[in-house]
């Protein structure tokens, strides 16, 4: 069986596929990893193989012209204002930058981007003819690929959100791609929405599962946050809480300096007897600053390496980052700045794992009090093994991937 991943700009919106990835590989299937150029080396570094054949669909510009029209609308919760488009520097004043006569100017170009995608997807396809494919919530090129050719394609979650999810504020506008293109009415294959989707391949245990309109194939999640090492000093035996800090890069560039919480997090920290890890990479770790005694900036250590050691994880609300705590039993203090990150921390919220606030308006004071509840009470740590013990016992990658097979061969003309 051939299979095609269709992967977006977003490194950690596809990384949950790699396992599953891994197991199609190790029954004999063949993967091809369809992506645009950057995501070639994370693609290699997980074994998997890339065909560099997308144009970047400038995901991170489109966050941060989001960020200029909620600013300009007085919904921006930020003392800096949002970051410069091209530079990710701070803008000086709104009246700087105009974000809808830049998406006039750009338009076009977009639009070129978006067919030529959807092309290139298409004509890989005809040419080395899939049984199925995969693909992440922000990928139209995918399931668009699977409609001309006929054959099934499987939505992968990267976390607690979903198609049918909107945007906070902007009622209406979806996490799921756009069709800018016009590429399913152009090839007569129907139409593009949540509703086209058939199949979603998800990894969230029940307490935290979205309602779903297709049907759902369960999935055990095992974590992958990227290739590294497992230092040794991580064994060794220790004698007080350890909380583990990761923020993701993405974070500032699309909200700016100003949502970088390390320093409130530093304040929070030093009144507590813990042991602090900071997993912060780029130019994010070099704003650290030297630490108090008992914190420690680390780089390039996978988040599933370190959580099996902690007591509690500190995160932007990133779906990696909650779906790898809720996969080694870690209580979770969310900050999430904006986007999916907010319905994600509501639902881990919910269903008794978290405590949550948003990032602007969290202060050093209210971190350390949550964090000493999330380190005290045991009923978070009750939901953290209760929501593990769920996902332990969802199918494994390889259960799933001899579920794929059978639907490729019932439901794929080119299987057949």
């Amino acid at each position: 069986m051939r299979v095609m991943l269709a992967v977006s700009d977003w490194t950690t919106h596809w990384l949950n596929m790699v396992p599953l990835a891994w197991a199609l590989q190790a029954a004999g299937h063949e993967v091809r990893v369809v992506c645009p150029p950057f995501q070639t080396v994370a693609a290699e570094r997980a074994g998997l193989v890339p065909v560099e054949i997308l144009r970047p669909g400038e995901l991170v510009t489109k966050a941060r012209m989001h960020n200029h029209v909620n600013a300009r609308s007085g919904h921006w919760p930020y003392a800096e204002l949002p970051p410069d488009l091209a530079t990710g520097a701070p803008v000086r004043s709104l009246d700087d930058f105009d974000p809808f006569g830049w998406i006039e100017e750009n338009k076009a170009r977009l639009i070129d981007v978006a067919v030529h995608n959807a092309d290139a997807a298409v004509e890989f396809g005809r040419w080395w003819r899939p049984h199925l494919v995969v693909h992440d919530l922000m990928s139209v090129e995918g399931p668009l690929t699977a409609r001309v050719l006929g054959v099934p394609a499987l939505l992968t979650l990267w976390g607690p959100v979903g198609p049918d999810d909107e945007v906070p504020g902007v009622p209406g506008l979806r996490f799921l791609a756009v069709d800018s293109a016009r590429a399913f009415a152009r090839y007569d294959v129907g139409e593009w929405g949540p509703e086209a989707i058939e199949h979603v391949i998800d990894p969230c245990p029940p307490g935290v599962e979205l309602p779903l309109r297709a049907r759902r194939l369960p999935i055990r999640q095992l974590p992958y946050n990227g290739p590294g090492g497992w230092p040794t000093w991580l064994r060794e035996p220790r004698d007080k809480p350890r909380v583990c800090v990761v923020w993701g890069t993405s974070v500032s560039s699309v909200f700016g300096q100003g949502s970088f919480p390390v320093p409130r997090l530093v304040e929070a920290f030093a009144d507590l007897d813990v042991e602090v890890l900071f997993t912060v990479t780029g130019a994010d770790h070099e704003r650290i600053g030297a630490l108090p005694a008992g914190m420690r900036a680390m780089r390039e250590v996978p988040l599933h390496l370190l959580l099996p050691t902690c007591d509690l994880v500190v995160h932007h609300g990133g779906g990696g980052s909650t779906m790898t705590a809720l996969a080694a039993g870690v209580p979770q203090l969310a900050l999430p700045p904006g986007g999916d990150q907010e319905i994600i921390g509501d639902r881990i919220a919910r269903a008794g794992v978290a405590r949550v606030r948003h990032n602007a308006r969290a202060d050093a004071a209210w971190i350390r009090q949550a964090a000493a509840d999330l380190l005290h009470e045991p009923e978070y740590r009750t939901a953290a093994d209760r929501l593990r013990a769920q996902m332990a016992e969802r199918p494994t990658p390889a259960q799933v991937a001899a579920e794929l097979a059978e639907l490729a061969a019932a439901g794929s003309p080119a299987a057949r």
